[in-house]
């Protein structure tokens, strides 16, 4: 039971939240999915190049899959940018 007293000071926090605020969570969420799609794009990357280092016949082939794997990548970091500027100037 104390833990609900102790817990209501932080909902009434929680209720005071406003438009603006909840948009910068946002805002963070969408630089947070950005920086994880910066680091699948590299994880990428680099496992494509091991496996041309290992395999060189397959080069053109392993190309082409890593630049569809890094355009789709890349894709949700754009999204998420677009979304974060539309909350930072519109909300």
């Amino acid at each position: 039971m104390n833990f609900l007293v102790d817990l209501m000071p932080m909902l009434t926090v929680l209720a005071e939240f406003t438009d603006r605020g909840l948009a910068y969570i946002a805002i963070g969420m969408c630089g947070l999915s950005m920086m994880a799609s910066g680091l699948g794009e590299g994880y990428l990357c680099s496992q494509a190049l091991l496996a041309m280092g290992r395999n060189p016949e397959m080069y053109s082939k392993l190309r082409t899959g890593m630049i569809l794997g890094c355009a789709l990548t890349e894709t949700t970091a754009i999204y998420c940018l677009l979304l974060s500027i539309f909350l930072f100037f519109l909300v």
